[in-house]
């Protein structure tokens, strides 16, 4: 079984900790704790210099596009509920097909647009 760990890393040096102890088979990463996008990017990087594969911690919506970029990748964790929140929020989130999931190469950005109607209920003032 393979160990995965590090979705509550929030700077390089953590990440580079567990890479240097040997602590994980696949470090994983959270592009809303680690510095956005760029910060997953950042670990994406230093996975490929240490030859570890990387995994998505949830939110597929935030991770498809910059999971696409990189390699290795070992998966994009998908949870039901995150998910369920993202199609009511967002118009364009990525199918998932047969285990796959597919991403809308067709808009901007992560290919979403704000419900901001369906979202209304949800304003906290």
């Amino acid at each position: 079984m393979a160990v995965a760990a590090g979705e509550y890393g929030s700077d390089l040096f953590y990440f580079r900790r567990m890479l240097d102890a040997g602590a994980v088979h696949v470090l994983q990463a959270d592009a809303t704790r680690c510095g956005g996008i760029s910060g997953f990017l950042r670990v994406a990087a230093l996975c490929a210099a240490y030859g570890m594969e990387l995994s998505a911690h949830t939110a597929p919506l935030i991770h498809l596009a910059p999971a696409a970029a990189v390699g290795p990748l070992r998966h994009v964790e998908y949870f039901h509920d995150h998910v369920r929140i993202e199609r009511m929020l967002f118009d364009g989130v990525p199918k998932l097909v047969g285990g796959d999931l597919i991403p809308t190469w067709d808009r901007p950005g992560l290919g979403v647009e704000f419900k901001t109607p369906e979202a209304e209920p949800y304003r906290v003032a």
